[in-house]
């Protein structure tokens, strides 16, 4: 019943609540299923130990887990018992555990309805529900203090966060000892953690996700309108607003934290590339067409040349689709040439590109060396604070931050990697080699 309300136009809710006694509408605020997004707020069915809730700031994950709690300690009166009578409610402090947890505008007291509201013991830091069950906060930063007690349920808070994870939660673990199965949920933003990474790879673990979007309709129009603005596409925004985990492959040639520090305005560019790494074979299933536009100011000596990377247009299709697609960028931009990689077409490569048109300016380049080797000099321009993106370009960066000295360590083919690798080889390589500094002539 999750986003049942939601799903329907005024005129149906009007008519949904009509048809209710007002003892039902005085509930419907407390019916959590009701309210739910469906995507992650409400728990998997199955057979599971843990439930981990990744989601971007906002995007609902502290009501999740504290409408959770309520479902496991809840009976079907106040005063009856419920499937839980022993939780533990684990925060990276206790402080936060409890201003987030316990007194938050999310947290357990907020979503509880008056009948069934726990009180809070303030002095043994727990709270006791109408019905005999107690939930107890803990600060995951002393995980001594989990060895003892013992739970048939817990909610942990920002796990991502925790300074001491593994250690805490291995005390938690030795405590999940009551009832028939026991069960824990896990909110957090997806910040790169080992002990979230070995989590989420554990054979009882289920997971629900979301952005901080899925949730617009509980945020200001005006955070939502600042964040996106500000963050889109960043690592940042990646992680605190989209929900996903990002972690940097040790090896790599880039870093999500060194990409998200290359972003700049485009100032007015002396030459505009567009690079095209075309795939093996065609049809559905074939690895993407690498497609990117970047541009470069020229003055002064090589050392101060910077290239700017201006799109991402790769396209998966067949030889036509993606050669149309290069075309167009190049007319699009008023491109000074368009460089292709012919290692797997040849001279079919320009036949197609010109078959479109005849007259756009092409260049044929050929892969002589590996990809990493040829990668190597680009990622060193970023290192040297050279080469900037103008935007947030999700999937390139994915690329790049898996191509090591190793090879890539991604899926698939890294095309968007290798076009980009021969738009700052034409654009700042090649022509460096060729850089003349004028002699100045004795008296």
């Amino acid at each position: 019943m999750g986003d049942l309300l939601s799903s329907l136009n005024p005129d149906e809710v009007e008519g949904l609540l009509d048809g209710l006694s007002p003892n039902a509408v005085l509930s419907l605020p407390w019916l959590f299923d009701i309210w739910a997004l469906q995507g992650h707020q409400l728990a998997p069915e199955g057979d599971w130990t843990t439930w981990v809730i990744l989601g971007g700031r906002g995007a609902g994950k502290t009501r999740a887990g504290a409408e959770w709690v309520r479902s496991k300690v809840e009976g079907a009166m106040p005063w009856d018992v419920g499937e839980c009578r022993r939780v533990a409610l684990i925060g990276e402090t206790i402080e936060q555990a409890r201003e987030v947890m316990v007194f938050g505008d999310s947290g357990i007291l907020a979503c509880s309805p008056p009948d069934r509201r726990p009180v809070w013991e303030a002095t043994r830091k727990r709270l006791v529900w109408p019905n005999g069950a107690v939930a107890e906060i803990y600060s995951a930063s002393n995980p001594e203090s989990l060895r003892g007690p013992q739970f048939d349920a817990a909610w942990c808070d920002e796990l991502a966060k925790w300074k001491q994870g593994h250690d805490a939660w291995d005390m938690l673990q030795f405590g999940l000892r009551l009832g028939h199965a026991p069960q824990q949920v896990v909110t957090t933003t997806p910040r790169p953690s080992k002990l979230l990474t070995d989590l989420l790879t554990d054979a009882r673990t289920v997971r629900t996700s979301a952005p901080t979007e899925a949730n617009a309709a509980n945020l200001a129009d005006s955070f939502l309108d600042y964040v996106s603005a500000k963050y889109a596409g960043s690592r940042l925004g990646r992680q605190e607003l989209q929900g996903e985990i990002l972690t940097d492959v040790e090896g790599a040639f880039w870093s999500f934290s060194s990409l998200d520090a290359c972003r700049a305005e485009v100032p007015d560019l002396d030459r505009i590339v567009v690079a095209v790494d075309p795939p093996v074979t065609g049809g559905p299933n074939a690895d993407e067409c690498g497609i990117i536009v970047a541009g470069v100011t020229m003055q002064g000596p090589p050392q101060d040349w910077r290239a700017y990377v201006l799109e991402d247009a790769s396209v998966r299709g067949s030889p036509q689709v993606w050669a149309e697609r290069a075309v167009a960028k190049a007319r699009e931009y008023d491109a000074d040439r368009l460089v292709a990689e012919v290692n797997q077409g040849g001279e079919l490569v320009e036949s197609l590109v010109r078959s479109i048109d005849p007259l756009v300016p092409y260049r044929a380049v050929r892969a002589s060396r590996g990809k990493a080797t040829r990668a190597e000099p680009v990622a060193a321009l970023y290192e040297q604070g050279r080469v900037f993106h103008c935007d947030g370009f999700a999937d390139l960066e994915d690329q790049m931050c898996a191509m090591t000295v190793s090879g890539f360590t991604g899926k698939g083919s890294p095309d968007r990697v290798d076009a980009l690798v021969w738009a700052i080889t034409d654009l700042m390589i090649a022509p460096a080699l060729h850089f003349q500094r004028p002699r100045v002539r004795g008296l």
